[in-house]
């Protein structure tokens, strides 16, 4: 499975705000061989299940030293067992995260807070006219507020650019397995 970065997608609903961001990726892949439509409230409960092992244990890392400096944790002891009564709608709340916006093909998941404010998009969209394969595309924005935040992102930006590609290849590994 080929997951590779790409440019922001013009179909997310982030798109319209894209000069506002101090930072924002995009990385995408197949969803090869789907034997049903994908509802994207599925994509939205595979991702919270999919995280690799060694970003897990760096997100606990994180929660105990943000929650030194205030900032908001959203510790989750079973995300596996919260994760079955996720209904992926606007308002509900999964461990740090804000379901924002919710679309037939897109969910914007994110957390304001006082050092920066980001969403991410999971996106599934049809490959042209492709009736057995997707693309599934994680965005993720970051407005930053204060010197806070730029302290913040700057450990967490190399990080992160392994782990979504790694919570991707998970979430589309689980969608094809379904």
């Amino acid at each position: 499975m080929k997951i590779k970065k790409i440019d922001f997608p013009q179909k997310s609903v982030l798109a319209k705000d894209q000069k506002d961001f101090d930072y924002a990726d995009s990385f995408a892949g197949e969803v090869m061989n789907s034997k049903s439509d994908i509802d994207i409230s599925e994509v939205g409960k595979a991702f919270f299940i999919s995280g690799p092992q060694w970003g897990k244990k760096m997100f606990a890392f994180r929660n105990k030293v943000v929650g030194l400096f205030g900032l908001k944790t959203g510790a989750d002891p079973d995300k596996a067992q919260a994760a079955d009564h996720f209904q992926c709608e606007v308002g509900e709340r999964m461990g740090i995260f804000t379901v924002f916006e919710k679309t037939e093909n897109e969910i914007i998941l994110g957390e304001d807070d006082k050092h920066l404010d980001f969403r991410v998009s999971l996106l599934l969209d049809k490959i042209q006219d492709d009736k057995t394969e997707k693309a599934l595309t994680i965005s993720t924005t970051v407005k930053l507020h204060n010197w806070l935040g730029i302290l913040y992102f700057l450990p967490v930006r190399p990080f992160h650019r392994l782990i979504v590609p790694a919570m991707l290849k998970n979430v589309i590994g689980k969608l094809e397995a379904r």
